[in-house]
C-alpha cells in the first residue's frame, strides 16, 4: 500500500471528511482492521482565507508549496491538496514536489467522462465558479461544457460556504437555497451538478435532490485511494 500525503485544513471541516472516506474505502477493500497509510499536513486556514480575498495567490502558494514539501519528506507517495480552490495553485505546487499530485478536477471530471456527462453546474467559491484555473481544465482537458449560477447566486454559494460551512454550521436555510440553485443550473441545461467545494457535501446530499450530484471529496478520495491500491 502505498503513502497519501494531504494538504488539509482549508477548512478542516472538510478534511475530516477526507480521513474518513480515505479510510472507509481502504476497510472495504481490503478487510480486517486495514486503514490508509496517510501523512497529514493541517495548515492554519485564517491567514490563506485573508490573502484569498486580497487576491494574494502567489503567498498562498508559499505556503501550500511548503506543506507539499514536508508531506513529501514525511514519506508521502503522491499528493492531494484537500480542497478545490487552492487547486488555482496546484501548478506551483508541483514543481515544488518530486512526487505526483494528484488533481482533484481530473478525479472528478473521469467520473462525468465514465458517466457520458457533457454539460454540468458547477458549485464552489466564487473563486472556483468564476476563474479559469478549474473551469478551463474540465472544459479543455475533458470536453465538459460547465455552466455556473447567476451572479447572485455565486455569492450566495461563497458566503454560505466561508460564513457557515468551513464554521462547521449547517443550516436548513442554506440548504434549501443551494436545492434552489442546483435545481436552476438543471433547467439550465446542466445533467448534473459537480459539488466543487470540500465542504458542500456537509450540506446537501443525493437523496434531497433528483439533480445528479458529484461531490468532489469523495470522488478525490476514491481516486486517492485507487491510486494507493
Amino acid at each position: 500500500m502505498k503513502t497519501i500525503g494531504l494538504i488539509g485544513g482549508m477548512s478542516w471541516e472538510s478534511t475530516i471528511g477526507y480521513y474518513r472516506e480515505i479510510n472507509q474505502r481502504v476497510k472495504a477493500a481490503l478487510g480486517g482492521l486495514h486503514s490508509a497509510k496517510i501523512v497529514l499536513h493541517s495548515v492554519d486556514f485564517h491567514p490563506i482565507e485573508k490573502l484569498q480575498h486580497s487576491g494574494n495567490w502567489a503567498a498562498t502558494a508559499e505556503i501550500l508549496v511548503k506543506a507539499a514539501k514536508s508531506v513529501e519528506v514525511a514519506g508521502a507517495d503522491f499528493l492531494l491538496i484537500c480542497t478545490n480552490t487552492m487547486h488555482k495553485v496546484a501548478g506551483e505546487v508541483e514543481q515544488s514536489i518530486n512526487i505526483p499530485l494528484l488533481h482533484i478536477a481530473d478525479a472528478t471530471a473521469e467520473v462525468l467522462v465514465e458517466d457520458r456527462v457533457k454539460k454540468v453546474g458547477l458549485l464552489g467559491t466564487v473563486f472556483t465558479m468564476e476563474q479559469d484555473f478549474y473551469k478551463r481544465r474540465l472544459t479543455e482537458k475533458f470536453g465538459l461544457d460547465v455552466i455556473v449560477p447567476s451572479q447572485a447566486d455565486r455569492k450566495r454559494v461563497h458566503d454560505i460556504i466561508y460564513n457557515e460551512l468551513c464554521l462547521g454550521v449547517v443550516n436548513e436555510t442554506s440548504r434549501q437555497e443551494y436545492l434552489r440553485i442546483v435545481n436552476k443550473l438543471a433547467e439550465s441545461g446542466a445533467e448534473s451538478v459537480i459539488l466543487g467545494c470540500t465542504e458542500i457535501g456537509m450540506l446537501i446530499s443525493q437523496e434531497q435532490t433528483p439533480v445528479r450530484l458529484y461531490d468532489t471529496t469523495a470522488m478525490h478520495a476514491a481516486k486517492a485511494v485507487e491510486w494507493a491500491l
